[in-house]
């Protein structure tokens, strides 16, 4: 039998990836995900829903968004985030049809249970001049009075971020490129954009590297143009893909990734793969981001592990396949290890790096 994860959220059947709609609404912490139900493969996209108190423990509920309108016809419903107003869930996501493409929708809730599909989606019906058919994954949080939203493109090999802005969730205007390079790669995926200190983070996953890589770009925001100031890469992965944020009752700023890869199949027999990794919360120290298991997390945390070895001045972590070694260098001032039935969360400096890793089998 397929060994569950004691620590982390999996789905009892079917495939999952991305975390999605990350809030904490009605006085529980609400991940959606990126679901196919049927299967441990990918397929027509669902969003998945799980709910805890504690960040820890997660209960599955019934699947929140299904595939069942002309717009999302073909990929269904991608990735997307959550933002509550006046009370009510509002759940944006990615919807994909054949007819239309990768457009953007809307769901609202006002108990976070049951959600109706607005009756004017998509909300946004085409690609600006400056995106391409990869045109996903919208993030939207407040900011300045009003609402902006940053989803993912990328055009002619550069990858971009696209903004928009409301002021009430359903009429959104395209506000321009806020950030663009093909040094991020051709096409940039889960974007997550919100205050943080006395600036600003902008997160985005980068598509065709070696290895699964989030890139944190902290910069200055006016409420219409962005100035990075430094881009770092904190979690080297390989396991570890599209995080998003979200803004916990007592201010935390905390993120969770999808914890596997598409290079990972489901063993034999499984019905069900995928998971996300263990809720980190986002700090900064000597202008360095660290991410680092929420404190909810800090007893599961251990200094050693057979496999990981830290010295002064450098930290490895053994792997299961072939030549790969996962490597830190630098000084070394602690490590904190969460290991679990298959999987291994490593973080040095307190956060300062950290690698991810899914077991096969």
């Amino acid at each position: 039998m397929q060994a569950r994860l004691k620590y982390h959220f999996e789905p009892w059947k079917g495939w999952m990836n991305d975390p999605n709609g990350l809030i904490f609404f009605r006085g529980k912490y609400h991940a959606f995900f990126q679901h196919y139900p049927y299967a441990p493969e990918w397929g027509q996209m669902h969003w998945g829903h799980a709910v805890s108190e504690d960040l820890l423990n997660w209960t599955e509920l019934p699947i929140a968004l299904f595939p069942d309108r002309p717009y999302e016809n073909s990929g269904g419903c991608f990735s997307g985030s959550a933002v509550e107003k006046d009370g009510v869930l509002y759940l944006f996501y990615t919807s994909v049809s054949e007819e239309m493409g990768q457009t953007q929708s809307v769901a609202v809730s006002g108990d976070g249970l049951t959600f109706r599909k607005y009756e004017n989606n998509p909300v946004i019906r085409r690609v600006p001049p400056d995106g391409s058919a990869d045109f996903r994954d919208p993030k939207v949080t407040k900011m300045f009075g009003g609402y902006y939203m940053v989803c993912g493109s990328g055009k002619d090999g550069v990858g971009k971020i696209l903004l928009f802005a409301s002021a009430d969730l359903l009429e959104w205007t395209y506000a321009g490129v806020l950030l663009e390079g093909a040094q991020y790669g051709r096409v940039l995926e889960c974007p997550d954009f919100f205050p943080f200190g006395d600036g600003y983070v902008l997160m985005f996953s980068q598509m065709g590297r070696s290895t699964h890589t989030t890139a944190f770009v902290y910069g200055d925001f006016d409420g219409e143009r962005f100035t990075p100031v430094s881009v770092q890469t904190p979690e080297s992965g390989p396991h570890f893909y599209a995080p998003q944020t979200f803004a916990g009752p007592d201010g935390r700023r905390i993120m969770i990734g999808w914890l596997n890869s598409w290079g990972k199949t489901a063993g034999a027999g499984a019905d069900y793969i995928g998971a996300l990794s263990i809720p980190r919360e986002i700090t900064m120290k000597d202008g360095k981001i660290r991410t680092f298991p929420v404190r909810e997390a800090e007893s599961l945390l251990e200094e050693t592990d057979e496999l990981v070895r830290a010295g002064k001045d450098s930290v490895t972590v053994l792997t299961d396949e072939p030549g790969l070694v996962l490597r830190y260098d630098g000084p070394v001032n602690g490590v904190s290890v969460l290991r679990d039935t298959k999987t291994i969360e490593v973080f040095v400096n307190g956060g300062e790096a950290s690698f991810s890793y899914w077991f096969a089998g």
